[in-house]
């Protein structure tokens, strides 16, 4: 059997519904293959695979015609290619030639989506990712004492790792607000950004805010409704788009639903199974008594029942609160641990996003790939439009320290095969979270499990040794050199760039408390900042970035070289992972470049310490 690639297939809709499109499919084959008959369509999801009859339509002198009409479910991704008989010999009709004529991987196979287009002003843009009461307070009204938290008089002041004495973690406040990110928004667009990702803001009982007190309300240690509305007007106005992290797994204990404490004045579900609030929750039975669920076991955290009617309304029904958050000007959701979501939870999430703005963007926290999950995440266009990519950092981690290089091959291959293209466009490429290490400490330093799950898996995880874990000049240099490639790299991957605020001034931090530092008011390392000014510049400039394919050239242990391309420009790209010069081949077709970026003084022929250079068509 061999294989044929060099073809010519057209789809063109003939009628559009939400259930799914009916198409008119068209292929041309090479007539010099011979006597072509028994044309088939194949059309593969993870779960069917289809055979639709093509019918000899037309021919010229060179190709022959055939074409089928079949109507195809909704779906974000599909996989199809064509088998024939020429000449009485069956051959298949694929994207690529990988020479295997037994097995057809993704990477040969065509690519659909049907009914699934991510938001435009989501693709290939830049996102600055704030943890909320450590970024900047613009307020100059006093922080009022609350019960169970504890506020820092100087925004200088060390911050409490681990618990209180009363053993209360997370509880410590500088008051970072909205009114501070609206006195910001001139810095943060000079970065380049087109999105800024809000951590939870409503009002909680922690710092993080991912255990909510009340849904309806902003935090009074971050504002009120009213900042919220005013953040976003000021930001649309600089054309910045507004996502918000969306915490609907779970609730804190000290809340108005569950209300541990008597804080509120409910009758919470803790206090009464006949609460109000008593079908939000999760329960199960023990030693005959019915309890409540909590999140990974953790009391302050009782877990949302996503199957129960009176939840589900609450937050996703008409007037609901993504109703309410909408209202006040938002642009789209996080969903925060979203694979804890049930399916049917996440599509009418969906419904009233969009029910609310048509563009409205939905990104899930989800580690692993979300295609191979057995769920619907981003499987149908009535889920989630991207996730955050965990994947890859993990992968581009390893490369850049341990020289990983299959990982970083396997990983591209699934991303770029597997994931629609929509959503490749707009996949959450972080420097850091607030989940894990600082980039800065992730580069500089040996201090990681090098075959643990995560790339970021600490060797040492005691709090107090994260706390005052304090980077050396040489540490500090060696991760400045591997980050100016690494982050150039990120600037030319498709996706978005999400930059956590302060990884651009050189903020440090060993784990995922150490990390949550406020911005430091002085001692910015100015040359960092212009490494993410630059990458800004640069997607700013190139807006064929940000639609254009992908291709893998060649990854190897010193450098890796990819191409973007659309059908009006092209851009090769090699960057470099070592201490050393590297003689490199450009392609002739290259040669004579309209554009060049470069890093480290890297050029046409060479490829310095450290360095890199985009050479554009």
């Amino acid at each position: 059997m061999n294989a044929v690639n060099n073809i010519k297939v057209d789809f063109r809709t003939l009628k559009t519904s939400e259930e799914g499109n009916l198409y008119k499919i068209t292929i041309q084959i090479p007539m010099d293959l011979g006597w072509i008959e028994d044309v088939k369509f194949i059309l593969e999801d993870e779960f069917n695979k289809r055979k639709i009859n093509m019918k000899y339509f037309t021919q010229n002198e060179n190709m022959a015609y055939f074409i089928a009409e079949t109507f195809i479910e909704t779906k974000a991704i599909y996989h199809y290619y064509f088998s024939c008989k020429a000449n009485g010999n069956f051959i298949y009709l694929k994207h690529k030639n990988k020479g295997n004529n037994k097995l057809i991987d993704n990477d040969e196979k065509w690519k659909l989506s049907v009914n699934f287009d991510v938001p435009d002003w989501a693709k290939g843009k830049i996102m600055y990712h704030i943890f909320l009461d450590r970024f900047n307070r613009g307020s100059n009204e006093p922080m009022k004492p609350i019960i169970r938290r504890n506020i820092h008089e100087s925004w200088d002041e060390d911050m409490q790792i681990g618990p209180d004495q009363n053993g209360i973690w997370n509880n410590d406040f500088y008051g970072g607000d909205l009114k501070g990110i609206e006195d910001k928004l001139d810095y943060i667009k000079s970065l380049g950004v087109d999105i800024i990702y809000l951590s939870p803001i409503v009002q909680s009982q922690s710092n993080h805010r991912y255990d909510a007190a009340d849904y309806e309300v902003v935090d009074p240690y971050a504002g009120n409704n009213d900042d919220l509305k005013n953040l976003c007007e000021k930001a649309h106005n600089l054309d910045i788009k507004i996502v918000l992290d969306a915490v609907f797994n779970h609730t804190g204990n000290d809340s108005k639903y569950f209300n541990e404490y008597g804080t509120y004045n409910t009758v919470g579900a803790y206090q009464s199974k006949d609460s109000i609030y008593s079908s939000f929750y999760r329960k199960h039975e023990e030693n005959g008594q019915i309890v409540y669920d909590y999140w990974w076991g953790m009391k302050n955290l009782p877990e949302c029942d996503g199957y129960a009617k009176k939840w589900i309304d609450y937050i996703t029904g008409v007037g609901g609160i993504i109703d309410k958050w909408f209202e006040l000007g938002i642009d789209g959701l996080r969903l925060d641990v979203a694979d804890e979501l049930n399916d049917d939870f996440i599509k009418l999430i969906r419904k009233a996003v969009k029910r609310n703005k048509k563009d409205g963007f939905i990104i899930g926290e989800v580690w692993k790939n979300p295609m191979r999950m057995n769920r619907q995440y981003i499987s149908s266009a009535k889920s989630m439009d991207t996730v955050m990519n965990y994947l890859l950092i993990d992968a581009l981690l390893r490369y850049f320290k341990y020289a990983d290089v299959n990982k970083l091959k396997d990983i591209l291959n699934e991303i770029l095969t597997e994931y629609p293209d929509d959503t490749i466009k707009t996949l959450m490429n972080f420097t850091s979270t607030h989940d894990i290490t600082r980039v800065i400490n992730l580069l500089g330093t040996d201090e990681f499990q090098k075959y643990g799950e995560w790339a970021w898996d600490l060797n040492n995880s005691d709090y107090n040794w994260c706390k005052n874990y304090h980077l050396n000049d040489n540490q500090y240099n060696q991760g400045k050199k591997l980050l100016e490639p690494y982050i150039f790299t990120l600037t030319f991957f498709p996706g978005i760039l999400s930059i956590f605020y302060g990884d651009e001034i050189g903020l440090d931090g060993m784990g995922n408390l150490p990390n949550r530092k406020p911005f430091p008011k002085t001692n910015h390392d100015d040359q960092i900042l212009d490494i993410f000014k630059k990458s800004g510049n640069i997607r700013i400039n190139e807006t064929f970035l940000r639609n254009a394919d992908t291709n893998i050239k060649n990854i190897n242990s010193k450098h890796f070289i990819f191409e973007r391309k659309d059908h009006n420009h092209k851009m090769l790209i090699f960057v470099s992972r070592v201490e050393e010069n590297q003689n490199i081949i450009v392609p002739e077709e290259y040669q004579n470049p309209i554009k060049i970026y470069k890093i480290n003084n890297s050029s046409l022929n060479n490829l310095t310490p450290y360095g890199a250079i985009a050479i554009k068509k």
